[in-house]
């Protein structure tokens, strides 16, 4: 006998559902044969999983060890379950994407309507992270079908450019002696203060790559994880913020400055192998509806410098 994916299935579900009762209503099973099955379960891997309370279960230190490894076993099977439906043709299922949070918030959200309106049935599934690092790293462990962020250096597998991210320094109105839409010298700003992002984002590698290029160090008001956080504290005047020009809303009142020299960020589409039917559809459909600087940006700076 061998573990079976429905096994695992089961035991995570008793596990998340906190009772063998919960769990076989959630399952559509009875309570006997859902025991039967973690019974089985328990034998093959050679132990306990699960510690039977009155009211509750609680995994032992096995189940413990074992709970992550049961998750990641299923993801990947449902994954691998969506690539072979893709790959047929069959326009349902999940397509994985991986990206950044700010990329996210500001460069997908138009692409992903577009995508929608072709493929209804195809749900997308994104897979975030905050570092280049850990979304190329997360690509190469096959955590997600498809990935948009910076391009990656020496990818092996496909790679489309979709454009060039343009960065802009967002305060609150009347902040700074520049008119809106001016482009300002970065070493003029070395006195002010900055709201600065966490260590493990990577829009914090950019700010102080930006300002080390002029020959300071950014003074730290406040940190955030967040791009959108970012701006609304730079719009509250607690300092400036230096983020992606796509996630500032048309409507947004506060100031906003182009820094010279500009803070420039490719931006691409890659896959670990050559994509199948649906995820090559994908692509195409991002590479050309991605506005990476949106119009109502250059309408108020002018176009992108270079």
């Amino acid at each position: 006998m061998s573990v079976s994916l429905r096994q695992l299935e089961y035991f995570i579900t008793v596990v998340d559902e906190g009772s063998f009762t919960r769990a076989a209503e959630v399952l559509g099973m009875s309570q006997p044969g859902l025991s039967h099955q973690i019974q089985a379960l328990e034998r093959e891997l050679g132990g306990p999983l699960l510690e039977r309370l009155p009211r509750q279960v609680r995994l032992t230190p096995a189940g413990r060890t074992a709970l992550p490894h049961a998750r990641a076993s299923l993801a990947h099977a449902q994954r691998a379950s969506s690539a072979a439906r893709r790959a047929s043709g069959v326009e349902t299922g999940e397509l994985h994407v991986g990206t950044l949070y700010s990329i996210s918030t500001g460069v997908l959200p138009g692409a992903l309507r577009t995508w929608r309106r072709e493929y209804p049935e195809l749900q997308v599934h994104l897979v975030e992270f905050p570092h280049t690092n850990e979304l190329i790293a997360a690509m190469e462990a096959g955590a997600a079908d498809v990935a948009v962020g910076p391009t990656p250096p020496d990818w092996d597998g496909p790679c489309r450019t979709i454009g060039v991210e343009e960065f802009v320094i967002a305060a609150a109105p009347d902040a700074l002696p520049y008119p809106d839409g001016a482009q300002v010298p970065m070493v003029d700003l070395a006195q002010q203060e900055w709201v600065h992002y966490t260590a493990r984002s990577g829009l914090s590698d950019i700010l102080n790559a930006a300002c080390g290029q002029a020959g300071f160090t950014p003074k730290l008001s406040v940190r955030t994880e967040q791009s959108a956080s970012a701006l609304s504290l730079a719009r509250a005047g607690i300092g400036l913020a230096l983020l992606p020009g796509n996630i500032v809303p048309r409507h947004f009142d506060g100031a906003l400055l182009r820094p010279d020299p500009p803070v420039l960020r490719p931006l691409s589409v890659y896959t670990r192998v050559r994509p199948d039917p649906i995820t090559a559809a994908f692509v195409s459909a991002i590479s050309v509806e991605t506005l990476v600087t949106p119009t109502h940006i250059t309408d108020r700076l002018g176009p992108p410098t270079r």
